[in-house]
């Protein structure tokens, strides 16, 4: 198997780990794509339609795509399980999971809101795409609205 793999990527990371974890590191190849949301990778795009890694590349077979997903399939893999497969256990390891997904967001976003620069910012012609666009009916009749309580 291949992992695509980002060495900035948390959720790469967690796939990578979770590999280790269940012992099957040794049998996965990693490669590492740089991938962003503002610099199209074509080689990932080809497997995840997301354009995102972690991908795993199975031989004669679909690729897997989500840190989640890649770890539940590895999980099968794998003669130790880390994720419980019946009872409250699971349900604890899967929130744990959760949780972990929650928070590499939170730190991605983050990281685009303060280190990066705005989308708009020196796209003109995607900032008139979207000025265009934000005055459809659809758009007009969904606004975002309410007070964020920081």
């Amino acid at each position: 198997m291949k992992l695509y793999y980002q060495t900035h990527s948390p959720f790469a990371r967690k796939a990578l780990v979770f590999a280790h974890e269940a012992g099957l590191a040794s049998r996965i190849e990693v490669i590492h794509h740089e991938t962003s949301p503002t610099r199209r990778n074509d080689v990932v795009f080809a497997e995840n339609p997301l354009g995102k890694v972690p991908v795993l590349i199975r031989p004669g077979q679909k690729p897997i795509f989500d840190s989640d997903v890649i770890c539940a399939y590895l999980d099968t893999l794998s003669t130790k399980r880390l994720i419980p497969r019946d009872g409250e256990a699971r349900w604890d390891a899967l929130r744990l999971q959760a949780m972990a997904q929650g928070l590499a967001q939170a730190g991605i976003e983050v990281r685009w809101e303060t280190v990066r620069p705005s989308f708009r910012e020196g796209r003109p012609r995607l900032s008139e795409w979207f000025d265009q666009f934000a005055e459809r009916p659809s758009m007009q009749a969904t606004p975002l609205a309410g007070e964020t309580q920081d």
